[in-house]
């Protein structure tokens, strides 16, 4: 891969008619900021540390600048190992989601400056972020302009919420996880990679329980709605349903949920939404009867190669997590589900229903035997009634 970002920096090189010198300059003001986004000693010299930053830099923005306006555009040819809207970009782009492999947005930002002749503009990146990692929506319902226009502006230059201050180094999974959640103006983590500790991680299943599984929540009567929204997140329960948006898996699901709840583990100013929403999943989940009663629903759509694939996925993703159910999002709204599966009268409705109410047929012959039962009780009544009548 080394020579694949030789070739793109001298691609940005011959483009901008630049000398390699004003990209490490310019990388050796910010060094030290940068350093700081990383725990830990670097061991890298300060010359190999800001040839790091400009070699994966550019090639950051090669990818990020041709998903958007064309690789031809840029200068690559159409049968590019790397450079080509093809197969490969997928494992690509699910490669660069990867916790570990993020650079400071602000590093992304002076390189693109840079190339286009504004060295200090900001949040040009964020936007091309957010149009690269689309794929990896976890939904297919469009983003809408409004949502869009409001999601760039507060990445942009909007007083609210600067993710490019110097509250904190920010990186493109940081600004793919906000646009995902688009809860409005929050600060930005002070750190932004963290080693976490395997002996200080691990949570007791048992604690993670927010709802029961879908066959049982069926068995209680409760219903199960798709609600239009792109929002995958934004869950309802009212009445007995439970409101889901559209959920789409696909191959780059579970690469885009572990690395979104790692970043959340690694960060404890930062919510745990995303933690949250699929421990709720792996809660409803436990076989592939739960997958395909929520495809059945229009909740779930997956290109994977069986709803056990997806049982599994959602079974496997949240083991070695800690989660405060306390902290949860949906804790409200599970505590209303419980109670509604708690009640015995829910119950009991929802087992009549199954039981003689789950067809045609089945109505037919209740109704027949209470029909039937009303006239042998009408009969015995004359026959009881004409033998004790007085004469």
């Amino acid at each position: 891969m080394d020579r694949h970002k030789w070739r793109s920096l001298h691609h940005v090189l011959k483009r901008a008619n630049h000398n390699i010198k004003l990209y490490l300059d310019s990388m050796k003001e910010i060094e030290e900021r940068a350093r700081s986004c990383y725990e830990g000693t670097i061991s890298l010299s300060s010359n190999e540390f800001v040839e790091m930053l400009v070699l994966d830099g550019c090639f950051v923005l090669e990818l990020f600048r041709g998903a958007t306006q064309g690789f031809k555009q840029l200068g690559y040819p159409r049968n590019d190992p790397i450079f080509a809207m093809r197969g490969s970009m997928h494992s690509i782009q699910r490669d660069m989601i990867m916790l570990e492999n993020q650079l400071p947005l602000f590093v992304l930002d002076r390189l693109l400056g840079l190339q286009l002749g504004y060295p200090e503009q900001k949040g040009l990146v964020a936007k091309l972020v957010l149009q690269f990692f689309d794929p990896l929506m976890p939904t297919d319902e469009p983003l809408t302009k409004s949502d869009r226009n409001k999601l760039e502006s507060s990445l942009g230059w909007k007083t609210t919420f600067d993710p490019l201050s110097d509250q904190g180094g920010l990186h493109c999974l940081y600004v793919f996880r906000r646009s995902l959640l688009r809860r409005g103006p929050q600060l930005a983590p002070k750190v932004w990679i963290k080693r976490w500790s395997h002996a200080n991680r691990v949570a007791d299943k048992r604690r993670q329980q927010l709802i029961h599984c879908v066959t049982e929540l069926r068995e209680a009567g409760i219903k199960f709605k798709k609600r239009k929204t792109d929002r995958f997140w934004d869950i309802k329960f009212k009445n007995g349903i439970l409101c889901m948006p559209r959920l789409l898996i696909h191959d780059g699901t579970k690469s885009l949920f572990l690395n979104l709840i790692a970043f959340e583990q690694c960060h404890h100013d930062c919510s745990n939404d995303i933690t949250s929403f699929v421990i709720f999943m792996d809660n409803l989940i436990n076989s592939p009867a739960d997958v395909g009663y929520l495809h059945y629903c229009g909740i779930i759509e997956h290109w994977l190669g069986s709803d056990a694939e997806v049982a599994d996925l959602f079974n496997r993703l949240c083991r070695q997590v800690v989660f405060d159910i306390n902290g949860s999002y949906l804790s409200h709204l599970s505590e209303g589900v419980n109670r509604y599966y708690n009640h015995r009268w829910n119950t009991w409705r929802a087992s009549l229903k199954h039981n003689y109410f789950s067809n045609p047929w089945a109505i037919v012959s209740l109704v027949a035997a209470v029909v039937l039962l009303l006239l042998t009780f009408a009969q015995t009544f004359c026959s009881v009634y004409v033998f004790y009548r007085p004469r």
